[in-house]
């Protein structure tokens, strides 16, 4: 963020042009004061909203006009050489128009009128594709480094589609680089809330400072079990159209604010009753820790919506409907409705899976024998992805201590000491980075090296999530194999 003067100069500037923590018209050279006021949550994201008195659930908490969000339709309108500009390129998508309006608009300076909400922006972000390869590769995991090389490959085709319009437009050489680009984009993809009128959002200041909660999982494990049997087709399959149009349901429905037409503002409520002095968050709608890192740059230690995969064969996959994304493993080891239904059909015999469809789909054991068979493939399958990882939990939990001992600036002493696997790849950031026979007198903590070292670190905490879920399900596997065989 930017210094605190910067940032006091923002609430002025928001008050005077109508955001409010009040539903009161009171004047006053902050927005903020009457409901909310900005702390520091060493543990919990850092930088965000505190409340500054008992707030009830459903109350209203800030209101920003729609005059002061930051659009792709708000800046041509004041802008007509920049309305003309995205006119001549017409296939750009909304997100590539925003990201480019973004930079074209810091480009301005001090002269622009969003010049007070540009200042405290994060002048560094930690999303997916921003990872180099050694960063890319600490994932370890192959669905997750196909997330990032993804990301990146997006960004950099958008960025080039982008490149015509930037020189004709004449903004600034470092606002044209790749490294402006991914910043921009990052801003865009972290911050940018939903409008109904453009699909790449708005940037919305003061409205950005809320930190993220994760919803509790609304997924198929807690819906009630009719809600499968009515979708089921007399050969025992399921519609997933049906069961698609549920999970659209439920994403629209984890708000806790939007735009209001009738008021012409972004209006943001309490998702739930706070004491004074309690963090205000502010759900974005359910994330994987891996769309978490994507979108965001972060990821929760504790996130109920979280989902591990593992490879499965073919024909887990066509001996039900369920769709892919379903067939996953819980943070907490437990899995997914839908991936025990599919083991539990998968396990039985083809001639046999019409008759007993309707109950794997309504998530009952078929017999003591299929379950069994069921937790021992997934016993095993669990133990064999953890058997081709690089390195251990354990390994990965030391070499976690020692990042952060890094970023806390105590270079760890001992590396001789350390596991192969894990000073192998320690050593391959020293040597990424330049950092190869260099005395711990000499270790300099540039801003590249501890944002990689951020990113790093980041990817480490996200494969130790993975494996955990990984023993944990083991674990499952064991406990309920015991107890049919009680």
């Amino acid at each position: 963020m930017g210094n605190e003067e910067s940032f006091e100069s923002l609430l002025r500037w928001a008050a005077d042009h109508g955001i409010s923590d009040s539903v009161d018209k009171q004047c006053s050279h902050s927005c903020l004061g009457r409901s909310l006021c900005v702390c520091f949550f060493p543990d919990a994201g850092g930088r965000g909203l505190g409340a500054v008195r008992h707030l009830t659930k459903g109350e209203l908490v800030l209101k920003v006009p729609k005059s002061v969000l930051l659009t792709t339709q708000s800046l041509s309108l004041q802008d007509e050489k920049l309305s003309m500009a995205l006119k001549r390129y017409p296939s750009l998508s909304s997100t590539q128009k925003l990201t480019f309006c973004l930079l074209y608009e810091i480009g301005k300076g001090s002269s622009s009128w969003w010049f007070p909400y540009f200042k405290h922006l994060p002048t560094t972000y930690e999303t997916l594709a921003t990872f180099g390869e050694f960063e890319k590769q600490a994932l370890q995991v192959d669905y997750a480094l196909w997330e990032a090389e993804k990301a990146a490959s997006k960004s950099r085709a958008e960025w080039r589609g982008v490149k015509g319009l930037m020189e004709e437009s004449n903004i600034k050489n470092q606002l044209q680089t790749f490294k402006a680009w991914l910043w921009a984009s990052a801003t865009i993809s972290s911050r940018a809330l939903y409008v109904p009128w453009d699909e790449a959002g708005c940037l919305c200041p003061v409205g950005d400072l809320f930190n993220y909660a994760a919803p509790e999982a609304e997924s198929f494990d807690i819906m009630d079990v009719s809600s499968f049997s009515q979708h089921a087709s007399l050969n025992g399959n399921i519609t997933t159209d049906g069961l698609h149009k549920e999970e659209q349901d439920t994403q629209r429905a984890l708000t806790d604010g939007g735009f209001e037409e009738n008021v012409s503002a972004y209006c943001f409520y309490a998702r739930e009753s706070y004491k004074r002095g309690e963090q205000v968050l502010l759900s974005y709608g359910t994330y994987t820790n891996l769309e978490l890192l994507q979108y965001y740059g972060f990821l929760l230690q504790e996130n109920p919506n979280d989902r591990v995969f593992i490879p499965l064969e073919h024909d887990i996959y066509s001996s039900s409907s369920w769709p892919k994304e379903s067939l996953f493993i819980h943070q907490n080891g437990n899995p997914s409705f839908a991936l025990l239904s599919a083991l539990r059909l998968w396990a039985t015999h083809p001639n046999k899976r019409r008759g007993v469809g309707h109950l794997a789909y309504a998530g009952s054991q078929l017999s003591v024998k299929n379950e069994v068979l069921v937790m021992q493939w997934l016993s095993k399958n669990c133990h064999a992805v953890l058997n081709n990882l690089p390195t251990s939990v354990e390994e990965d939990n030391q070499l976690l201590c020692n990042i952060c001992k890094i970023q806390d600036l105590q270079v760890p002493r001992e590396l001789g000491k350390m596991p192969s696997t894990v000073r192998g790849e320690f050593c391959a950031f020293l040597e990424t980075n330049g950092l190869v026979n260099r005395e711990e007198t000499e270790l300099q903590l540039t801003g590249k090296i501890k944002r990689s070292l951020e990113r790093w670190k980041l990817a480490v905490q996200w494969r130790i999530l993975y494996k955990k879920a990984l023993v944990d399900c083991i674990s499952y596997c064991t406990r309920t194999t015991c107890s049919l065989s009680s």
